[in-house]
Order: structure tokens, then C-alpha cells, then sequence
């Protein structure tokens, strides 16, 4: 921080500007008013041009991970696929940032696309061949121009672990071919033991026992022979090369390989995603990989920086949904500190639930304001944020899998709900009358309002994206509160997750060491206005500070603090 910045901020008084009136974000009741959002603060350009991108791109980046068989059926086959993708781009990003009748996210993860017999294609038949139920070749090339065109970067799910049971290269190896042989990993007498959460994993062929550590339909590849390794090299070639992708989601890594028992976090997993990082980094420094390590905070730290860019934070996210919902969020704020103690600055992904957990919706027993708080904590949060899709707009599901995939709720107009003209491939959640994007596009107060406000305040703030991060103490458990900020700015988010409210004499914020010297302007972004600034202390941070009398029961808000 330079001399004059400081300076200039020792002179700051001890005043708060009065912003534009901004309703809490608080329970819709007939006597409270529910979050009026207001636009984004400070226009500017969307972050990340895509025709110029460099390495940390993604720190720039919310990603929207997309279903392609439940989001736009463009033929009405009622199976969603590429040009659904590409009608619906506008909804994602119309490319234009003083626009904010877009969701405005900058990327976007699509889940398998390759050649598959299954619904959910994680076992892959043909890596070189988008699945023919979602479009052509040309269809897919086209909705990553298109896509790109739109400041958007697309990554796509690459399953390296596992194939089909049907992939010509299995069906060799079962022959005996020597060939594709030890492409898989074979035994002739079955070592029955067990998997690592308990399951089977080894099953009969014709030739032999084959190894699959998730389903018996998805054998394990050997990864360990050099000749698989080169081929994964080739498709991984083909799909930045060729089809022009900017990144891959690699799913299951901490399974690449077993070394007999030890089935998962192996050193020989991690020796070899090492060699696969220096060979896609050697293609082009830019392209990215988040990795799917489902497991703890400790064991996904060993992924990040020369195995994957950034992995995702699973911990954080089931916090997140439970402070949510209440009544406590401590548990969020401290894992958000061993967050921010363990990874390199920012690298790990952030998310509420996906593809593989009951929504989020579902989670939070279909409440729309505790929804709001999770969004809040979301889109505020330090790293990479990933919004699964139909997410904005509150979308329920639970198991099985099938159900948490269920088609995008766009419109109330029969049991196409706007996804397709035909039949869907499976009927979309009983609440699609009143539950979609039509619904929710011009009221104010909705969760889809909430999260385009947010989405754009990040990408509008390099504070909110890529700047420093300070959990406060809030004095109370039943209160979520940190500081992002950077050299120009701050934004100090408040929640209170209870069902009560909480005055003065439950809660009071204590921070070490304010960021800055001196004090800046105020004002509200989202929730409470007229709000006070605090009191530092000689050691420049402050105790008991209460920048409000009262915080509403399930109430979200977040306090700009600029120079004045």
C-alpha cells in the first residue's frame, strides 16, 4: 500500500454516505419486506477476454456447470443437447457487460459429452465422438465459438479413470488381444477384497477378474502402462486442439492408481497427474483442470498446484449449506479459516452441492430465503465459485442420481416446461408451475435476481474475486461475517443464519487489524442501510462494533467500504 493511499486515508472522517434505500434480505412476510437487489456497483468489463487469456484466468471466473441432457432440448427429442446450449448462451452471458438481465457467469463446465450408452456418460466408449444425442461434431465446435464469443470459457467433464464396459478397447482387452491386454488391470484368481468405502470391486469376465472402483459397467484403466498415458495425452490434445476447449474437470483422481489394498491417494496417483500437468501445461499454460478429490481439506491440499490447478472444496460446502440452514454458522466461519491457512491463495473451488448430492434446495427443506444466504455465502466466498445448474433458481432434488439431474425448469407451460417441445427424457420436479426462470426473471425479490446481482458485483470487483480475506469474529455463533478487500476497497458480509433476531446485546463484530488506516465511506450493497462504521482502536482494529442495532432473523447484508 503506498504512502499517499495511506494518507489519504488517515484523513478519512468517521462518516458514512447515505445510500439509496436497499430492503433487508430477510423473510418474506406480509409486515417485511423481502431483498429489493439493486444493479451491480461500477460497471465495468467482464473479466477474462477470452482471445487473450493467461495462466490464473480462472481466478477471474464463476462457472456454471451444466447437464446437457436436462438443460435445452433445441429438436424436441426431449434429450438436451449442444444447440439447446447455444440458444440458451444469452441467458448465461449475452457478452455485453452493462447488461444485467444475464446470469453473467464467465465459464462453464458441461458434464461427459462423449460417446456413452448411459444417460449420465461417465462410461465412455469413444473419447474422439461427442455423443450423438447431443448433436454433431460441428454443433459442439459451434457452441464454443459462440460460447467464447460471449467472453465464456467452457471446460468439459474428462473421465480418465474409467471407461465403458463396451469401449472397443475393453472388449480387446477381455479377448486376450496383447494388444489392450494390460490396458486394464486383470487377475486370474478374484483377490476379493473390498473397495475403499467397503464396496466391491472386482468382477468376473471371460478372461479373468477386471478391477472397477465404481460400478462394474466402468473397468479401471491402467494408467500405469505407457501406452494408455500416451493415448490419454492424444484425446487430451484432440479436445484443446481440435475442439478447442479451454480446461477439463477431471473426475475421480484420487483414484488414477491402485497399488493393490491402497486404492485411493496412492504416491503413484500423485507422480502421475505430475506428468499429465507438465504435458497439458506444455500444450498451452493456460489450460485449466479443477480435480474432483471428494475427501477431506487435508488430503486435497496434496492435489493442488502441480497435479491440478485447483481442486474442489468439499468441506467448505457442506458448511456452507448448513450454516444456511441454520441455526448455527460457526462451522462455516472455521472451516473457512483452515480454507484459507491451507491452499495457495484462491485455489480450490467453491460450490454449494452438484450432480452428485441432493440440491441445495432440497437440502434447505425448499426455503427460499435460507437459499438466498447460501447464494450470499457463495458468491462472496475467496476462490473459484461453481453454480450447478437450475441452482439460481432454487431447483430441488434428491436421490437417486437421476433426480438430481432433472430437466432446467425455464417456463410454466406444460410438462416441457419450456426444455423441450416433446416429451422429456425424465419429467421434471413437481414444482415446475411455479418454481422457473419465467417465473422469477422480472420479480426483483427472487433468487434468480440475487444471484445475477452477485455474479455481477464479483465480476465488477477484483476484491470480491481475487482479493484478501478476513473471517471477523461475530460474537455470536449464530452469525456468519468476513471482510474481502484489496487495496481500494472492502465489502464486509454479514448473515445471520438463525431464525431469530440478533440486537446489540447478542452480537458485536471484533476484528486484530482493520486492513487500512483510517476510515472509509459506507454504503449497502445488499440488506440494511445506514450503516456505521467502526470505531478502530490504537491498534487499528476494532471490538464490540455493531454496525447495526438489529440484524433481521435469516438476513444477508454486504457493506461497501470505498475512500471517501
Amino acid at each position: 500500500m503506498n504512502k499517499i493511499f495511506i494518507c489519504t486515508l488517515l484523513l478519512a472522517l468517521l462518516v458514512a454516505c447515505v445510500p439509496p434505500a436497499v430492503p433487508t434480505l430477510e423473510p418474506e412476510a406480509p409486515t417485511v419486506e423481502a431483498a429489493t437487489l439493486e444493479p451491480p456497483l461500477v460497471p465495468t468489463a467482464i473479466p477474462g477476454n477470452l482471445t487473450n487469456l493467461q495462466p490464473g484466468w480462472w481466478n477471474d471466473t464463476v462457472f456454471y456447470q451444466i447437464f446437457v441432457r436436462s438443460f435445452k432440448d433445441s429438436d424436441g427429442d426431449g434429450v438436451g443437447d449442444f444447440n439447446g446450449i447455444t440458444e440458451m448462451l444469452d441467458y448465461l452471458n449475452d457478452g455485453d457487460p452493462a447488461t444485467t438481465g444475464d446470469l453473467g457467469v464467465t465459464g462453464i463446465w458441461l458434464m461427459p459429452i462423449t460417446q456413452s450408452p448411459s444417460y449420465h456418460g461417465y462410461d465412455v466408449v469413444d473419447y474422439y465422438r461427442v455423443d450423438s444425442e447431443y448433436g454433431t461434431k460441428e454443433d459442439f465446435q459451434r457452441m464454443v465459438e459462440e460460447a467464447h464469443q460471449r467472453g465464456i470459457s467452457v471446460i468439459i467433464d474428462l473421465v480418465l479413470n474409467h471407461t465403458g464396459l463396451d469401449h472397443p478397447w475393453f472388449k480387446a482387452s477381455d479377448s486376450g488381444d496383447p494388444k489392450y491386454r494390460d490396458w486394464y488391470i486383470w487377475s486370474q484368481e478374484n483377490p476379493a477384497y473390498p473397495g475403499p468405502w467397503g464396496q466391491q470391486v472386482w468382477y468376473r469376465a471371460q478372461s479373468g477378474y477386471y478391477y472397477a472402483v465404481f460400478w462394474s459397467g466402468m473397468p479401471d484403466l491402467n494408467v500405469k502402462n505407457p501406452e494408455v498415458t500416451q493415448e490419454i495425452y492424444n484425446i487430451t490434445e484432440f479436445w484443446l486442439k481440435d475442439m478447442n476447449v479451454d480446461g477439463f474437470r477431471l473426475d475421480a483422481i484420487r483414484h488414477f492408481v491402485e497399488m493393490g489394498r491402497v486404492q485411493e491417494n496412492s504416491p503413484e496417483t500423485h507422480t502421475w497427474l505430475q506428468g499429465y500437468h507438465q504435458f497439458y501445461k506444455s500444450l498451452d499454460p493456460t489450460v485449466f483442470t479443477v480435480g474432483e478429490a471428494w475427501t477431506e481439506t487435508s488430503q486435497v491440499l496434496d492435489y493442488i498446484g502441480d497435479e491440478v490447478d485447483i481442486a474442489f472444496e468439499f468441506d467448505l460446502a457442506e458448511d456452507f449449506v448448513r450454516a444456511a440452514n441454520g441455526p448455527i454458522a460457526s462451522a462455516a466461519s472455521q472451516q473457512l479459516k483452515t480454507v484459507l491457512a491451507s491452499y495457495p491463495a484462491g485455489q480450490y473451488g467453491v460450490f454449494l452441492t452438484n450432480h452428485d448430492q441432493n440440491r441445495t434446495m432440497s437440502n434447505l427443506g425448499g426455503d427460499f430465503n435460507k437459499a438466498k444466504l447460501a447464494a450470499v455465502m457463495l458468491l462472496t466466498a475467496p476462490g473459484v465459485p461453481f453454480i450447478y445448474y437450475g441452482e439460481e433458481i432454487g431447483m430441488t432434488g434428491t436421490k437417486p442420481d437421476e433426480d438430481l439431474r432433472l430437466p432446467m425448469q425455464w417456463k410454466a407451460n406444460g410438462p416441457g416446461v419450456g426444455f423441450t417441445t416433446g416429451s422429456p427424457w425424465r419429467a421434471a420436479a413437481a414444482d415446475w408451475p411455479t418454481t422457473n426462470v419465467a417465473a422469477q426473471d422480472s420479480d426483483p425479490k427472487s433468487l434468480l435476481n440475487l444471484y445475477r446481482t452477485l455474479i455481477h458485483l464479483r465480476a465488477n470487483h477484483a476484491a470480491l474475486r481475487t482479493g484478501e480475506t478476513l473471517v471477523i469474529a461475530p460474537g455470536s455463533q449464530r452469525l456468519y461475517a468476513i471482510l474481502r478487500y484489496d487495496e481500494t476497497e472492502a465489502f464486509l458480509i454479514l448473515i445471520n443464519t438463525h431464525p431469530n433476531l440478533q440486537n446489540s446485546e447478542l452480537y458485536g463484530l471484533s476484528l486484530e487489524k482493520w486492513p487500512f488506516l483510517g476510515q472509509m465511506q459506507v454504503e449497502t450493497v445488499i440488506g440494511l442501510q445506514n450503516a456505521a462504521l467502526p470505531e478502530l482502536n490504537a491498534a487499528g482494529g476494532f471490538e464490540n462494533y455493531h454496525p447495526f442495532a438489529e440484524l433481521p432473523a435469516h438476513s444477508a447484508t454486504i457493506l461497501h467500504f470505498t475512500l471517501p
